[in-house]
């Protein structure tokens, strides 16, 4: 069974470029604020950083969630992995804890735009895969019919001879 239509090579290519170019950004902005707050003389400077570290990591391991995926599906499409190993060892982590909202609005307006667009990557991202799993179960459900048919023509046949 191919993968369905709306996911093909060229858009798990154009978002795997997306990703990447989004997961160097993240990288080199978060390394760049937590500069930028260590020394600020702030009471609460231990705090902040604590929290500007957990989003980096929580912004930068989403996007990397995403690259995994569409690499998996990259594979796929060239032939490196059956559609078995896929669909196996291609999922997407769900429920993957989201950024929390006070840290976000705590946080530069280009960093807070760099941990939307992550999310909405990630989000974009499992809108494919539930489409494509829940092709998958209705092409199984017509696997299991067109079986229970020749099954049935099966018996009909044996118990006409």
């Amino acid at each position: 069974m191919p993968l369905m239509q709306s996911l093909n090579p060229r858009i798990v290519e154009a978002l795997h470029v997306q990703a990447l170019g989004l997961a160097d950004t993240v990288r080199v902005r978060f390394e760049r604020l937590r500069h930028e707050t260590a020394g600020s003389g702030l009471a609460d400077e231990d705090l902040q950083r604590v929290q500007v570290s957990c989003e980096a990591l929580r912004t930068t391991t989403r996007v990397m969630h995403c690259l995994a995926w569409l690499l998996n599906h990259r594979a796929h499409f060239a032939g490196e992995l059956s559609e078995l190993q896929l669909r196996r060892h291609g999922r997407l982590i769900a429920n993957f804890p989201a950024s929390d909202p006070d840290v976000v609005t705590s946080l530069p307006e280009d960093v807070r735009t760099l941990v939307h667009e992550s999310e909405r990557l990630y989000e974009r991202i499992q809108r494919l895969e539930q489409a494509w799993r829940s092709e998958s179960v209705a092409s199984a459900g017509a696997v299991q019919r067109l079986r229970e048919r020749l099954a049935r023509a099966v018996q009909e046949t044996t118990s006409a001879a």
